[in-house]
């Protein structure tokens, strides 16, 4: 059975290093007695066992992989974890290759990574074949790491497999991670992961293109070169995601613009992401551009801005979601627009999401802020802000009331079923609506409080009060959706979901038995 090491958090003092670079090398040996047992009347006393380091020691290269660029040997790296062999990734995957897991060693994304070129909007079956050009493959436990605006795309036309394991999950995360530089703040360090689909999506980059049409682009916020998402696919696959997490992430690649941990734009319902860890991104925890998005078990810890930001006429489902900001860090945890021209093109945003539990711990303007036109369900939820901040802000009346073109593929405007709230203030005056219509709009659901108390353990954990509450039935909302029995993203009966493949940090322990965010699981 495979376990988690505990992580010693050592400095580099510690490991009798002058300084941490990735040119280091310590190799700690293994000592042992050999005892001869000559004859004797009377039993020989066992020896003590010379303990053995529990220490990393590098592999002793880079695995062949199917692309002939192949992967660059880079030396070595040293942290808290020991000493790792550093295969780096070619800055294009031209054939389908797979990253094994062999202990010891980490994979270096460095600069922007990309998985295939980009196929274009619309997909190329005339051969008979299917569209998919490359496919990225990484096995259960594989550890990739990166520093500055490096970052790993995938365009459209080709897919990730990034499948982990609740024992071994697969770790995106910063070489000052890797080095054990890291704190409680430590954030954007390095870029993210990009999933670029050819669903259909709005604010086209081209001129006179019609949103949701297979003319209908979109680029990748910061991205030097262009990184191109968007078309006329809704049920396009850009390959599956599972165990995944993805720490200090959200360096600016360019003025205003930088990615966080996981960005989608204009993926199909083809792709899976399931149980996906977002830890400290310097930006959003994850952004949806456009698209079709399906995710359960979603974790987003830490982020500086918002949890989660969707726009650009995503339609999106979740299902068992936490969002737990850092005390005094984060804007809200949902923004949501439809597009960012605010006007009521199609096809527009038409989030749901089932069984959260958000935590804001920031004092700012509002925990969730919908606009831009954007249809938007929330169900089975618990929203707890502990600085005061005012749970919903809803902007426009066009939220509160569906617009009179909204029926061409629609679902309709902002609705909350048994949602609790537990703010001082739980709405707020906002743009084109007062308080009081929010409320009204609030009201107008079932088994909705606006004055509920909270008895969350460990900031997340279902108590009486929660488990009280009636379930709203989502099946209708869609097939993605399974019935619960209450409320909230975790509870009796669906509260360990969360172990084995999160990390635990100042903010939030998910399981004692995992690493902690500061350091790197190393396993047997």
């Amino acid at each position: 059975m495979t376990n988690f090491h505990r992580s010693l958090v050592l400095g580099c003092s510690a490991l009798a290093l002058s300084a941490c670079g990735a040119d280091e090398i310590v190799s700690p040996g293994t000592g042992g007695n050999i005892t001869i047992n000559n004859p004797t009347p009377t039993p020989t006393p066992t020896p003590t066992p010379t303990p053995t380091s529990s220490l990393v020691t590098p592999a002793n290269g880079c695995p062949t992989i199917s692309d002939p660029q192949g992967l660059t040997d880079s030396g070595t790296i040293t942290g808290p974890t020991g000493e790792y062999r550093v295969c780096t990734l070619p800055a294009r995957f031209d054939a389908s290759s797979t990253l094994p897991y062999i202990k010891g060693l980490l994979y270096r994304i460095n600069g922007r990574v990309d998985v295939g070129t980009d196929g274009g909007p619309a997909p190329d079956t005339s051969d008979g074949l299917s569209d998919t050009d490359v496919e990225l493959t990484i096995e259960p436990g594989v550890i990739l790491y990166a520093s500055g605006s490096s970052f790993l795309n995938v365009n459209r036309g080709n897919t990730i497999e990034a499948n982990g394991t609740a024992e071994r999950p697969i770790v995106f995360t910063s070489r000052d991670n890797v080095l054990g530089l890291n704190g409680g703040s430590s954030s954007g360090q390095w870029g993210g992961v990009v999933l670029s689909g050819r669903a259909p999506v709005t604010d086209c980059i081209a001129s006179g293109a019609t949103p949701g049409s297979v003319n209908c682009e979109r680029q990748v916020e910061g991205a030097a070169d262009p990184a191109i998402f968007g078309g006329a696919t809704p049920g396009d696959s850009s390959g599956s995601m599972k165990f995944v997490q993805i720490r200090y992430s959200g360096f600016v690649l360019s003025g205003d613009n930088e990615l966080q941990s996981l960005t989608t734009g204009g993926i199909g319902s083809g792709t899976t992401l399931e149980n996906i860890m977002s830890y400290n991104s310097s930006d959003d925890g994850v952004e949806f551009f456009g698209g079709r998005v399906n995710v359960k078990r979603l974790v987003v810890v830490g982020a500086e801005d918002d949890s989660l930001d969707t726009d650009t006429g995503v339609k999106a489902n979740m299902q068992y979601v936490i969002a737990i900001q850092r005390p005094g860090a984060g804007d809200t945890i949902i923004e949501a627009d439809s597009d960012n021209a605010f006007n009521d093109s199609t096809p527009r945003q038409d989030t749901r999401i089932s069984n959260a539990t958000f935590v804001h711990q920031n004092a700012i303007d509002q925990v969730v802020r919908i606009r831009g036109f954007a249809d938007y369900r929330i169900a089975n939820s618990v929203i707890w802000s502990r600085n005061d901040t005012r749970c919903l802000r809803i902007d426009g009346q066009e939220e509160l009331t569906r617009a009179a073109n909204a029926a061409i593929d629609e679902a309709g405007p902002v609705a909350f079923d048994s949602l609790v709230l537990d703010c001082a203030t739980p709405f707020r005056d906002s743009s084109g609506a007062t308080a009081a219509d929010i409320k009204a709009v609030f009201d107008a659901g079932t088994n909705n409080n606006s004055a509920f108390t909270n008895t969350l353990s460990m900031l997340f954990v279902n108590g009486a009060n929660e488990n009280a509450v009636p379930v709203f039935n989502v099946t209708a909302w869609s097939s993605f959706f399974e019935l619960p029995t209450n409320i909230g993203a975790a509870f009796p009966g669906n509260n360990t979901w969360v172990n084995g493949w999160t990390c635990n940090s100042a903010t939030v322990t998910f399981d004692n038995a995992v690493t902690a965010c500061t350091s790197l699981p190393v396993y047997n």
